[in-house]
């Protein structure tokens, strides 16, 4: 007899079928993920299956190509990242460089990664099976979106200076040490960094270019870094800013005290840090010896380069979080 529930099925593929233009909540899964990581995604869509009433259509992409068709599929839809910052990175990429901007439904995250630091701060639950409730029937909240001069998005948090050389070392040792690793990165580029002198603009307003080095220089949407630390702790990710964090002090004793207020989320208030908003934010190296690294949610590019800028765009996204979170707040 004819009916016209929905069907809940789950289609496993290794990358987008004929048919995924539908209801179905996509869901993308990592085609590295370890035996371990497999038993947890198997059960988080079992329990996305039960909260969708369309189904859902699970995606491991094996290269760029799948991933990018699968993320095409995505208009309309719910779609859910099983993973950490860089993995909604690279969704949010993909969205943007196919021109899918407001047009890719809300987006709901199973936090699988090592600091899941955009999940912490939109409240997302670390719990992998309650993260997948929230990711298809949580609240709907706007987030901004930064895309830098070279066509790069910022999901989160980029740094220049001397958090992206914390991150950079970090990876050393990140396959030994774990969420421990960006300890150990903050502690080495600390001891070793004495500054770069740059010059840093916002919205067209020069707030670093006094001929003091600076030590870090921070653009967040989100509020924290390395598994919790707190940045830049007012920043929210849907008022349509981003905070820019610059802190000066290079010495030896001020390099250890700022490293000490930001576990704690006091470096703001020191007279050597500089914070303020905006929408656009060039950082120059007024030096060649003044090239820097930058550190993109997570990422840190080979190449240090001596110029970068970054604009937040009209056009966001939806992010799913629990009822009565607004996302990072201060």
């Amino acid at each position: 007899m004819p009916t016209d529930e929905p069907t809940h099925t789950t289609e496993r593929t290794d990358g987008p079928g004929p048919g995924s233009a539908d209801r179905r909540v996509l869901v993308l899964s990592n085609s590295s993920a370890g035996s371990s990581e497999e038993e947890i995604v198997e059960r988080v869509c079992r329990e996305l299956e039960s909260c969708s009433p369309a189904g859902t259509e699970v995606v491991t992409p094996a290269d760029d190509e799948e991933y990018a068709a699968a993320v095409a599929s995505a208009v309309g839809r719910v779609v859910v990242v099983m993973g950490g910052d860089g993995s909604l990175h690279r969704l949010l990429q993909s969205v943007h460089d196919q021109d899918l901007l407001g047009r890719v439904g809300a987006v709901g995250v199973v936090p699988l990664g090592t600091g899941n630091d955009l999940a912490r701060g939109a409240g997302i639950p670390l719990d992998p099976q309650a993260a997948a409730r929230v990711a298809v029937a949580g609240a709907r909240t706007e987030r901004g979106l930064l895309v830098d001069d070279e066509g790069s998005v910022v999901v989160n948090v980029v740094h220049a200076g001397v958090a992206a050389e914390a991150t950079a070392h970090a990876g050393d040792v990140k396959g030994v040490l774990g969420k421990a690793a960006y300890g150990w990165g903050a502690l080495r580029a600390g001891l070793t960094s004495k500054g770069w002198h740059l010059r840093v603009s916002v919205d067209g307003e020069n707030i670093a270019d006094d001929g003091r080095p600076e030590l870090m220089v921070t653009l967040a949407l989100g509020s924290s870094v390395g598994g919790g630390t707190p940045v830049a702790p007012h920043a929210r990710a849907d008022d349509g800013q981003v905070e820019v964090v610059v802190a000066h002090g290079v010495s030896p004793l001020a390099r250890v005290r700022f490293a000490l207020d930001l576990r704690k989320g006091r470096h703001t208030q020191r007279e050597d840090v500089t914070l303020t908003s905006g929408r656009e934010v060039v950082v120059t190296a007024e030096r060649d010896i003044d090239a820097f690294r930058v550190n993109t949610d997570g990422e840190v590019e080979e190449q240090r380069v001596a110029r970068r800028s970054w604009r937040l765009l009209d056009q966001g996204w939806t992010l799913r979080v629990p009822e009565g979170s607004t996302g990072d707040v201060g």
